[in-house]
């Protein structure tokens, strides 16, 4: 991805998978679901897309094997269908699994929602998984790089952001970081944004809270966003994709990258 040009990748909310509490069992509903999701991403124009076990509530901090086996079948789908970069992100905080999956079907990027640090959430508390997944990365050597939340949202952190930012990139070794709002499609904190933007010796991604009226303010202190809940239907996270409104953002980026604000 060409951060230069500042990116857009679209989330695909998986639909409850095989294991997880609301799922029906139907693995290829969900096969089906995410392509058709997928699929409107890149036909609106994005520069990236990203799957989520979303609906997998309550979540473990660790997955089960079903798990990863109904991600990879996804994934490794969505591969072979669409020709965007794929990211792999495993809640609540799996990064060795969202690594195992990207590795076997050749996606680009994973999202970590705790790379570095110690983050009290609805799961409990959970620390850093950098060393680990620093292992397996030297074990399965590839080109998939790691985007890392700094403070991600839907939990409480201790200790100075700024401390937080430059751990996740220094000695967490992310490629880029993800800055968030305090829940799923809330406004990121302009101030953190900036600050992370000044500080940051690798790319800065606005990770909720994208919206077609915000984008514009948000967008000479990003170098890509991660956007979900805007682009579906009615703006509302539990549905999905409307197309037009994915098309309408995508339109719009194109304006500020013309205008190279």
């Amino acid at each position: 991805m060409n951060f230069k040009r500042k990116v857009l990748i679209g989330m695909v909310h998986l639909k409850p998978l095989p294991g997880s509490y609301l799922s029906d069992g139907n693995l290829d509903g969900a096969i089906e679901h995410a392509i058709n999701e997928a699929k409107k991403i890149e036909k609106a124009g994005f520069d990236a897309v990203m799957i989520e076990n979303f609906n997998d509530v309550p979540f473990s901090k660790k997955v089960e094997p079903i798990t990863i086996a109904s991600m990879s079948v996804i994934a490794k789908t969505i591969r072979q269908e669409l020709s965007l970069p794929l990211g792999i992100n495993v809640l609540r905080n799996d990064a060795i699994a969202a690594y195992s999956i990207a590795y076997a079907v050749k996606a680009d990027f994973i999202r970590v929602n705790i790379l570095s640090g110690v983050a009290y959430t609805d799961q409990g508390i959970i620390e850093g998984i950098a060393h680990e997944l620093a292992k397996l990365r030297k074990l399965l050597p590839s080109k998939i790089k790691v985007f890392a939340d700094v403070h991600v949202k839907h939990a409480h952190h201790f200790g100075d952001f700024e401390e937080a930012l430059m751990d996740t990139i220094e000695r967490g070794l992310a490629d880029a970081v993800i800055i968030s709002g305090k829940r799923t499609g809330s406004e990121v904190d302009l101030k953190k944004l900036k600050k992370a933007k000044e500080l940051s010796s690798v790319p800065v991604l606005v990770g909720s809270g994208t919206t077609y009226d915000n984008l514009p303010k948000l967008w000479k202190y990003a170098d890509g966003f991660i956007v979900g809940t805007w682009i579906k239907k009615d703006g509302k996270t539990k549905n999905d994709i409307d197309i037009t409104r994915a098309k309408r953002l995508v339109e719009l980026a194109n304006t500020l990258r013309k205008e190279k604000i």
